[in-house]
């Protein structure tokens, strides 16, 4: 079979703000890369200093650690507002990791908090996720984590300060930023520190992440990542939500992120009793605003944002299809039982959001109150106009989404996938 033509080719970034240009322009004369240091041994001293700690754990995540930072180097080209966004995150991630075990070493008992029977909303990237996600999040019975606890996780939450805690404002101030370096960032995907997030969020001080081959080029550590053990990742995964249940909890976490679809058994394998949610979209049009959505992500940090194949077998029609035939082997053999998986079609939860709702509650025999219905509805029904896809791209050339068509044929037929193009 023909490869369908590659729609990164094809995909071309908007101009940046002023401010922004004005700094990276700076930054080539100056020179960013001297300006604003990303070696292991700056960083982690940087870590230490700031929280006043110095144990980060088992070694397991320095070396994926320093494949990244040797990838970000000789691949990455960021310019000086990417350099500096990045040195920021990374510290971000150190001293996160530096306070939870810190939290764990003085919390022992934190070792046997119970996760129990976790809701897993997972899918391809812009399948609707995120609006699922935040709209069951209006039900009590379900604790999501908000994108301050996955930054700042440490100390954990309390309820009575849950809305009100400083964090919230430092966390918005911090993921806002794409919003000003890319101003189109706010029509494909709204931030903000109080927002449920991914998993991803709280994955990456493991340094086992699919997020930074999301957000940088850097295609030798997503080979490096393909090739590894995941479990540790999955380990620290489960050690923040134990962390951040401990003195906030609710009867089952409710989580998403695409990035579980191609490792549902791991995923399982770490929450043998989660229920998992997944969401079925036209994978062509899916396709194409994932593209878009990582081209800009890319853009933020970089002039050149696909110069390499980072995060490639999200943003290509063959590996994404494999992936999906992945999860119809996995069903099909009993490695995912099929009474933990409900699948949602997008287009029926964008156009009758209150009957797919009720059905997944059914399938996963989970409780529907009246007054979390409500919740629901009111959320919404303040949802302004387009909440399903404001986010406008180019399709593509009619051969591309003929090829794709083709190879996406069996996992359609599988799961009875409408097209949308």
């Amino acid at each position: 079979m023909t490869d369908p033509p590659d729609r990164r080719q094809r995909w071309t970034p908007q101009p940046r703000p002023d401010w922004v240009a004005r700094v990276n322009e700076e930054g080539r004369i100056l020179g960013a890369r001297s300006l604003v240091p990303l070696d292991a041994g700056s960083l982690l001293a940087q870590a230490v200093a700031n929280t006043g700690l110095d144990d980060f754990g088992e070694d397991g995540w320095r070396e994926p650690f320093q494949v990244l930072l040797d990838a970000i180097e000789r691949e990455a080209d960021l310019n000086l507002v990417g350099r500096l966004f990045t040195r920021s995150d990374l510290l971000i991630h150190l001293e996160g990791r530096l306070r939870v075990i810190d939290w764990y070493a003085r919390h022992p008992e934190l070792e046997a908090e119970r996760i129990d029977a976790p809701v897993v909303i997972t899918g391809l990237g812009r399948s609707g996720t995120t609006i699922l996600q935040e709209v069951l999040a209006e039900d009590p019975q379900f604790r999501v984590v908000r994108m301050w606890e996955a930054k700042y996780p440490c100390p954990p939450p309390e309820p009575e300060t849950y809305a009100t805690d400083p964090r919230i404002e430092r966390a918005d101030r911090v993921t806002t930023l794409q919003d000003r370096i890319t101003p189109e960032w706010r029509r494909m995907h709204k931030v903000g520190g109080h927002l449920p997030v991914e998993c991803i969020e709280f994955m990456y001080s493991s340094f086992l992440s699919e997020g930074f081959s999301a957000s940088f080029q850097v295609p030798s550590y997503s080979a490096h990542l393909g090739r590894a053990d995941l479990r540790p990742a999955y380990a620290w995964h489960r050690r923040i939500l134990r962390l951040l249940q401990s003195r906030h909890r609710a009867r089952h976490w409710l989580l998403k992120g695409p990035t579980h679809l191609p490792v549902l058994p791991l995923l399982a394998e770490t929450y043998p009793d989660a229920r998992i949610i997944l969401l079925h979209r036209d994978p062509v049009k899916a396709l194409a605003s994932v593209v878009d959505v990582v081209g800009t992500l890319f853009w933020m940090r970089t002039d050149a944002p696909f110069a390499g194949d980072s995060f490639g077998s999200y943003l290509q029609a063959e590996p994404v299809a494999r992936n999906l035939e992945r999860v119809i082997g996995w069903l099909e053999d009993g490695t995912l039982a099929r009474e933990r998986v409900c699948h949602v079609r997008y287009l029926d939860f964008a156009t009758k959001p209150e009957a797919a709702i009720e059905r997944i509650y059914a399938e996963l025999r989970l409780e529907l109150e009246g007054s979390a219905m409500d919740a629901m509805r009111r959320y919404l029904a303040r949802k302004p106009k387009g909440a399903f896809g404001e986010h406008v791209y180019e399709p593509g050339p009619p051969e591309a989404i003929v090829a794709e068509r083709a190879r996406f044929r069996r996992y359609q037929g599988a799961f009875d996938v409408p097209e949308e193009l």
